[in-house]
């Protein structure tokens, strides 16, 4: 080794021995006449010092020293002055004076500085052009650093409970996952294609049936999908598991203590809102929807959105009678010393309904001495008005905002006003870890791409409740799916469910969807040859391990947790990719680029 201690280890015990250490000029100072060197690696820092008066030869060296080159120093350690100890580094106490140094690599002038203040202001973009400096950040190592042991615990849970790790390969065939394929064409089978898996899904299956009861994998899967703050583009992580001979219960009593375990492990935050039994709150789909307006609800606050449609059956105010007469709800969703937003807070929210289809959204201020003002009491009466206060429960410094639509409109709306309303009040606090797990998904919904054609709303590999039976005789609609999510503090980190393992419930269960036997044999062939063999009832799921880390660590994108990400619009401008390629690899792959 060209060192013997590394800068972040030494301390006073040391003093009197002689050190060689490595590492990046990280600041310089010059004292009369004596040159101070903070040395870096991603241990620490330690403070090494060139006297004239010890090594002439060293010193001068000493004096070439600029930020960011590499060097090897020896010396003795030694005590600081009492006044110039450090109680901010670990190896505050000591410093090295430096008898013999060795440039071993010069940096040009870096494009940004290493200091933690100045480079969070560096821009993003340059960062990521210069990523190999910007990972040399102390905060960067220990993200990377934590993210190892992460995984470590991960890795030790699993085999701990007989899981064994497999992998599953990367280039698959295209699967239906609800995100557009990453493709890799066949040089060897010209106009065929790979793709890059968007998760393992039917390799794990195929795991279970082949007799491999219990697998587990760090799984990387691929999707092209717009990046946003909680996903990575093109790339990333999951903790891919399944199990056979369970029921839904089973996977959700393994995944739990891991989580709790990683919760204690690796944040600062408290688990809050257990239910009775100590375990994270099963909430079915509907009930979400209903009560907080999100399959992925924040549960760190207590706002709930509460049904008023009995109420307001052919009331005066035209907006709520006709959403109801045209099967429609109305619901209301109070707001704790919601008062005191200002009209333009309010005109903010009703922008954010309306991104969720609402056509606005009506609201309710209680002020002092329980006057109520808003432009919808004239339409409802005092009378009904107070009576929809007092069933909200609605008290002086409140506010009470309403939706009336389609019930899922009206839903998801409230739940978004509730999301922003959280925020704002400052209720979203990040001391608290609240888990929960959603149950009970509706098997099928109407398609976002092509309305009033049923599609699956989630995964189409899950068993439906009632299995074949249901699929026959029940309105497709009202379907509900053995799958599942566990929510994080307003985040979706995990999705899974038992899965559909007999081939005449699959093929029912893809007709419904719209996908003939022939496509269904020649898009999930080696599942279904798979499944006439003897498969086992088997189930899983798969937690993001990147999106859980970042929500520890209150992060304001996934990007902080990678080593070299791509930027907000999918390039990694370090190695600049997507790049082009050469004519004669495009021919290879019989590839012709169409131009605009």
């Amino acid at each position: 080794m060209l060192r013997t201690h590394t800068c972040g280890e030494l301390n006073k015990n040391n003093i009197g021995q002689k050190v060689t250490l490595n590492g990046w000029v990280h600041r310089r100072r010059d004292h009369g006449g004596i040159i101070f060197i903070d040395l870096r690696d991603r241990y620490g820092l330690t403070q090494i010092k060139f006297d004239p008066a010890v090594s002439k030869k060293a010193w001068q060296e000493a004096d070439k020293l600029r930020s960011e080159w590499v060097i090897k120093a020896s010396g003795d350690v030694i005590a600081r002055p009492h006044d110039m100890i450090n109680p901010r580094l670990k190896t505050g106490e000591v410093e090295v004076k430096i008898n013999n140094l060795e440039i071993l690599n010069r940096s040009a002038t870096p494009p940004f500085a290493i200091d933690e203040i100045k480079a969070d202001e560096a821009n993003e973009a340059l960062r990521l052009k210069y990523r190999f400096i910007d990972l040399r950040r102390p905060e960067i190592q220990t993200m990377l650093a934590t993210k190892d042991k992460y995984i470590q615990h991960i890795r030790n849970y699993f085999q701990k409970h007989d899981f064994i790790e497999i992998q599953t390969p990367i280039l698959a065939s295209s699967s239906p996952e609800g995100a557009r394929d990453f493709l890799v064409p066949s040089r060897l089978y010209p106009g065929k294609f790979y793709a890059l898996p968007q998760a393992p899904q039917q390799f794990k299956q195929l795991l279970m049936v082949g007799g491999l009861d219990k697998y587990f994998q760090i799984a990387p899967c691929f999707r092209d999908e717009d990046p946003r703050m909680d996903r990575h583009y093109g790339e990333f992580y999951q903790l891919d598991m399944e199990m056979s001979f369970v029921s839904q219960e089973d996977i959700l009593n393994i995944m739990e203590p891991l989580m709790i375990g990683l919760t204690n492990n690796f944040s600062n935050k408290k688990i809050v809102d257990l239910d009775k039994d100590g375990k994270f709150r099963r909430i079915p789909w509907r009930e979400a929807m209903a009560k907080y307006g999100s399959d992925k609800p924040d549960l760190r606050f207590d706002l709930e959105i509460i049904p008023i449609t009995e109420m307001v059956v052919n009331c005066g105010f035209s907006v709520f009678a006709q959403a109801i007469k045209n099967g429609g709800v109305v619901h209301a969703l109070k707001v704790n010393n919601g008062a005191k937003f200002t009209r333009k807070e309010i005109d903010e929210l009703t922008e954010i309904a309306k991104t969720k289809n609402a056509k606005g959204l009506a609201y309710i201020i209680v002020k002092k001495g329980k006057e109520l003002q808003s432009p919808i009491v004239k339409f409802l009466g005092d009378k009904l008005s107070q009576k929809i206060i007092d069933k909200v429960k609605a008290k002086e410094g409140d506010i009470v905002f309403f939706g009336a639509d389609e019930w899922r409109v009206v839903c998801s709306s409230l739940g978004a006003v509730r999301d922003k309303c959280g925020l704002k009040l400052g209720l979203k606090d990040n001391h608290k870890a609240a888990w929960c797990w959603i149950v009970d998904f509706p098997m099928y919904s109407y398609s976002e791409i092509n309305p009033g054609k049923i599609d699956f709303n989630h995964n189409p590999f899950s068993m439906p409740q009632g299995g074949l039976k249901a699929l026959n005789n029940k309105n497709p609609l009202e379907i509900l799916a053995f799958q599942f999510d566990l929510v994080l503090n307003g985040f979706e980190v995990s999705s899974g469910a038992i899965r559909n393992h007999d081939p005449l419930i699959m093929y029912k269960a893809f007709a419904i969807a719209g996908y003939a036997k022939k496509e269904v044999d020649e898009r999930f062939g080696g599942l279904i040859r798979a499944f006439k063999y003897g498969a086992p009832p088997h189930g899983g799921n798969a937690p993001g391990i990147d999106r859980i880390l970042m929500v520890f660590n209150d992060l304001e994108s996934i990007r902080d947790i990678y080593a070299f990400p791509k930027d907000g619009k999918g390039k990694d401008l370090m190695m600049d990719s997507p790049s082009e390629i050469s004519e004669k690899q495009l021919n290879e792959i019989y590839i012709k680029i169409k131009k605009n």
